[in-house]
């Protein structure tokens, strides 16, 4: 560097904590809300108490409901930080891609074409949100407003989770599970697996959905 040069100054650190605001709060919410959905799915099979397995599925509509107010919260507050985009598709992945598929398997779901249909529905989600968070800048208008999603928004798979709320009231999940099972090449699928593979399917589609 020569005398007469100025030195140039050191990048700010980036401070996660300080960066954080009250709708990455709710944000954070989703995620803990859907990681203990995962839990208690992994609790119930390990003890077989339906108490378990309805936490878990109470769980996942307190998620739907931080998810909607994280950004309604931003919004009146005029405050987002650089991490709300990111927290908020982690969040999703977790609460409505990787819980639900636990859910289903926790409630019988465990044949190899069923598991392969979890993860057919997980990887659904997974590309729905990176395909928003690339493409909203060029789907946002004049304002930056995104007038419409591609694709049904991954939080739709809360539905999937009230029918099998159905079910496990009216005792038709594990062995007696509703439509029963088939057994194709040695493999087994059970028909209710179909509610994912519809809902991913749904996801990665090109249909487009008002965002309200």
């Amino acid at each position: 560097m020569s005398a007469h040069e100025t030195p140039r100054p050191r990048p700010r650190r980036f401070s996660m904590i300080r960066s954080f605001v009250a709708a990455d709060v709710l944000t954070l919410g989703n995620g803990f809300c859907g990681t203990g959905a995962v839990l208690a799915a992994m609790q119930f099979l390990v003890t077989t108490e339906p108490r378990w397995l309805w936490t878990a599925m109470a769980l996942l509509p307190v998620a739907l409901v931080l998810d909607y107010a994280d950004g309604r919260v931003a919004r009146w507050r005029h405050r987002s930080s650089p991490l709300g985009a990111d927290l908020d598709s982690l969040a999703d992945v977790v609460s409505f891609g990787v819980a639900p598929a636990a859910i289903g398997f926790a409630i019988g779901l465990r044949g190899a074409l069923d598991v392969a249909i979890l993860l057919y529905f997980v990887a659904c989600g997974i590309s729905r949100l990176a395909r928003f968070n690339a493409t909203a800048d060029a789907l946002s208008d004049e304002s930056g407003k995104v007038k419409y999603f591609e694709g049904t928004p991954i939080p739709t798979s809360v539905v999937i989770v009230a029918v099998l709320a159905v079910l496990q009231a009216q005792s038709r999940t594990g062995a007696e599970l509703w439509l029963g099972a088939w057994s194709l090449g040695g493999l087994v699928l059970h028909p209710l697996a179909f509610l994912y593979a519809a809902s991913g399917s749904a996801m990665i589609s090109t249909v487009k959905v008002p965002k309200l």
